[in-house]
């Protein structure tokens, strides 16, 4: 348990610049988050490279995610261990180190091995970063602090598959890791020079936290490691039709359960569930839910529908997406900013309207929509949606006690990794489900009996005659060719249902932006002052 925080406590000043602060923390942040979707793109040069099938070079990111899921909710605990600058440092440094291992990795098991202690350690760095803000920044700046440190979450996952596009075709997948070292040796550098432990922190770490919750730690991993298994694997298998996705979603729902029962009851968990209670924070997180299934929802699905169906390459399907990173980074000083004369309430409510707005908007997409169009969507998309996430975490934490803002941290960061899987494993089985529905109900009308088909398929043989093809090519070709309109149109209508879906969930969680309080902090020992 943090401790109380005195007089002393409350006077306490960073002896470093705030903002380099900022930058050293998220910079470590930024780097992690980037990790989770770089190397997506280079798996199949990886299976090429190790000798192996695509479906197992896969586990190259499961592992990863599946590391990255168990940490989380308990590097609250490990932070008040260790300490929090020292256990930063040691999530670093072990990611840089693990960078290298994977870069120079021959093999598949020695490449999942390190990409699991990379996910344990980088998992950390999400957390802790979350809580020195918290504590350099006072809450009057917090908003600002904020909108800094959501470049990571909204920006890395956008720029990662483009980034690592980029390397594995002009160098090699080896250097999606290796680009890491540098970075990290130069990120541990800076953190050891400018970020230290406030007096509170120091005095917590002296007490040694709490003792190890070995129940609590094995069914959090079971738990959650299963489920990660289970948002990444189920596509690929099936879904419930699978038995081993069935198995492994039994074991994930029976040791959630008994986690949650266990975490409640014990006295000193590895996480507590206090901040769950928190009225603000619980509303906070169900916001936040709402509004990353749209954000993820076109970051993911965006570049595999333009080159899947618009024939894009991958270049120009990261360049059709950053213009709205660019447009997001705008929004988010814009939302921070205290010249903004809107209330967070406020803020919030025409970012969820508009971001559902801006769904329903790509939903009209069709197979003529040019690439203008598309960036312009994107665009209103990104910077709408980033006034969204500033105020409601500023919000969530505002009347949060102190003694429960690193669990409250941890817990947050949890069900943020958890709902963005969520997203991407939902909204992926749409579009294919929806795709399936579409090709039944349009292949209903590709019927001689329909004066149009007739009259479609009739011009397009005598085009494909007039060239002096026979008869039988003229009809084999024009064949092929309703069968690939109908398979587009398909999946652009299927894609078009899972934006459209998007943007009713934003809309859905408007009212609960009413529920939020106004908190008023008063500067007691438990709570954030300075």
């Amino acid at each position: 348990m943090p401790a109380a925080r005195t007089a002393t406590d409350r006077s306490w000043e960073p002896s470093s610049n705030r903002w380099l602060i900022a930058v050293t923390v998220t910079l470590g942040s930024f780097m992690e988050v980037l990790d989770t979707t770089i190397v997506n793109v280079s798996l199949p040069h990886i299976a090429g490279s190790l000798s192996m099938g695509v479906d197992e070079a896969t586990w190259t990111v499961t592992s990863y995610l599946v590391a990255n899921g168990i940490i989380i909710p308990i590097s609250g605990w490990l932070s008040t261990l260790f300490g929090r600058k020292r256990y930063f440092l040691l999530c670093l440094g072990l990611f840089t180190l693990c960078s290298a291992l994977c870069g120079l990795s021959n093999s598949l098991p020695q490449l999942i091995f390190f990409r699991l202690l990379q996910g344990l350690s980088g998992g950390g760095l999400q957390t802790t970063q979350q809580t020195i803000l918290l504590d350099t920044f006072a809450p009057a700046d917090r908003s600002k602090a904020f909108a800094f440190a959501m470049i990571t979450t909204v920006l890395a996952p956008v720029i990662g598959p483009t980034l690592g596009g980029f390397i594995t075709d002009h160098l090699s997948w080896r250097w999606v890791f290796l680009i890491n070292v540098p970075i990290g040796i130069m990120t541990c550098l800076l953190v050891a020079a400018v970020v230290e432990d406030p007096p509170w922190e120091q005095r917590s770490t002296k007490l040694g936290g709490n003792p190890i919750d070995y129940t609590g730690l094995s069914l959090l991993a079971l738990g959650l490691g299963s489920f990660q298994i289970v948002l990444d694997r189920g596509e690929e298998d099936d879904w419930f039709n699978s038995r081993f996705i069935c198995i492994v979603a039994a074991i994930s729902l029976c040791a959630m359960a008994s986690a949650f029962v266990w975490l409640l009851d014990k006295k000193k968990p590895v996480v507590s569930l206090a901040p769950l209670f928190n009225r603000d924070f619980m509303l906070g997180i169900l916001i936040t839910s709402g509004a990353l299934m749209p954000f993820f929802s076109v970051n993911i699905l965006l570049p595999q529908m333009v080159q899947s169906q618009f024939g894009y390459t991958a270049a120009l399907a990261g360049l059709l997406l950053s213009p709205g990173g660019i447009g997001m980074i705008f929004a988010l000083i814009i939302a921070s900013s205290s010249r903004l004369k809107a209330s967070n309430h406020t803020r919030i409510f025409f970012g969820l309207a508009g971001l559902g707005l801006a769904m329903l908007n790509m939903s009209r997409v069709s197979p003529d929509t040019d690439f203008t169009t598309l960036m312009i969507m994107r665009v209103y998309q990104g910077t709408v949606g980033a006034f969204i996430f500033v105020p409601i975490s500023t919000m969530s934490y505002a009347s949060m006690p102190h003694a429960q803002l690193r669990d409250a941290t941890c817990l947050m960061s949890m069900i943020r990794n958890i709902m963005s899987s969520v997203a991407v494993s939902v909204t992926t089985a749409m579009v294919t489900q929806r795709t399936q529905m579409h090709m039944a109900y349009l292949s209903e009308h590709l019927s001689p009996l329909n004066p149009a088909y007739r009259d479609t398929v009739a011009l397009a043989q005598a085009s494909v005659s007039a060239l002096g093809n026979t008869d039988a090519v003229a009809q084999a070709t024009t064949a092929g060719l309703v069968y690939r309109t109908l398979v587009r149109q398909s999946t652009i209508l299927g894609y078009s249902d899972v934006f459209t879906a998007a943007g009713l969930l934003a809309f859905a969680v408007i009212p609960l932006t009413f529920l939020i309080r106004k908190a008023k902090r008063t500067p007691d020992p438990g709570t954030l002052g300075h």
